[in-house]
């Protein structure tokens, strides 16, 4: 029998119907600790910091989806941020994408820079700047792609070769494509990050993150950072997250029809300054994106001119909901400089490319007749 696709993984892999009941679903195993037969024995499970088979079934099925040798499930996807940095040494250096989400940064800068590790932040669309960028000390490359707010790529075959030949590990945060659309690992990734709070779980009800890894060696270190630090995702966030993924193929196949409506009408409008989408002809990157992504997602940035124009065109949404999450069944639209980039300062936000006339949609699955409309009315603000 052939390998199974990944829908079939989607909805099977790390669950088994339980053996007890025959239950088709996970349970959610709500125990802190499990009874011991004997000293020094257990049945796979001793305390639920360390393991729970709830948690188990959901990191067996990302390591599938991703094509990983295993993952660790976490609270909040930028607890997955530091479980993998959770494996440097102060003394270490990392060099991150410029481009990068504001809670990333600020994490970095705020918090990681104050214990000992350094950073240095470039463009990853320049691959010979990110070459410049390595030193001696080098541990880790830090990569979005495509990258939030503005959806830029880097090539991500050549970000691994060039990590590993200075000696270094490349992580990928792909949340914004999930593993539907894009395997990092498949292109020479070490670890894959995600926020299972969005299109992982799909209906913005549970926050949780998480990280797939290469190597099984990968993976243990950041396992053993989540078992220290405990910052763990709890069993009814699991099942939530395995309750979204069993829909995961499905719903990104429309945000990614829905996104690229949604991505034409706004390049159409005349009161649209510009639009970043990967899957249009005309972004920078489209002929990368068709090349490393078998979609482009429902992701799209626009510029409106200003933060009047923007805050216009927010306060007139009717279908779309003002919020600062993403990857949900609803149409959530966002405003990066006071949102997402807030944590930053403004000549950073500006060096990046974050204006404050810069809004941010992440297409649900209502009609997209109903979301363009919504969008064309608020437009009209402007």
């Amino acid at each position: 029998m052939p390998s199974p696709g990944f829908s079939t993984r989607a909805i099977h892999a790390g669950q088994p119907p339980d053996p007890a009941t025959g239950a088709v679903n996970v349970p959610i195993y709500a125990s802190s600790t499990y009874a011991q037969p004997a000293l020094g024995e257990n049945k796979g499970y001793e305390y639920s910091r360390a393991a729970n088979p709830t948690r188990t079934a959901l990191e067996s099925n990302l390591a599938s989806l991703e094509g990983g040798a295993g993952a660790a499930a976490f609270a909040s996807g930028m607890a997955a941020i530091a479980g993998v940095l959770g494996t440097l040494a102060a003394g270490d250096h990392v060099v991150c994408g410029a481009n990068v989400y504001g809670g990333t940064r600020r994490f970095f800068d705020r918090l990681l820079a104050r214990q000992g590790l350094s950073f240095s932040y470039v463009d990853t669309r320049d691959a010979a700047a990110v070459a410049r960028a390595f030193r001696n000390e080098t541990r880790l490359l830090w990569t979005e792609s495509p990258t939030n707010p503005l959806m830029e790529l880097c090539d991500l075959r050549e970000m691994a070769r060039l990590a590993h030949t200075a000696g270094a590990a490349l992580a990928v945060d792909n949340t914004f494509m999930s593993p539907y659309f894009q395997r990092p690992i498949e292109l020479g990734a070490d670890f894959v990050v995600h926020s299972t709070t969005k299109y992982l779980n799909g209906h913005s009800d549970g926050l949780g993150g998480a990280v797939v890894a290469a190597r099984p060696d990968q993976i243990e270190a950041v396992r053993f950072v989540q078992k220290a630090a405990g910052a763990i995702l709890s069993p009814f966030e699991c099942f939530l997250v395995l309750r979204g993924i069993k829909t995961l193929a499905v719903r990104m196949r429309q945000h990614d029809a829905s996104g690229r409506r949604v991505a034409a009408f706004l390049a159409a409008h005349p009161k649209v300054r510009a639009v970043y989408y990967p899957g249009l002809p005309s972004h920078p990157q489209h002929e990368l994106a068709c090349r490393q992504m078998s979609g482009f997602g429902g992701m799209v940035a626009f510029e409106t001119g200003g933060l009047a124009q923007a805050r216009a065109v927010l306060a007139r949404l009717r279908v779309a909901a003002l919020g600062e999450s993403l990857g949900g069944v609803e149409t959530l639209v966002s405003h990066p400089a006071t949102m997402s980039h807030v944590g930053i300062s403004a000549a950073e936000r500006a060096a990046m490319g974050v204006t404050d006339g810069l809004v941010r949609v992440s297409v649900g699955l209502e009609d997209v007749e109903d979301i363009e409309a919504d969008l064309a009315q608020a437009l009209d603000a402007i």
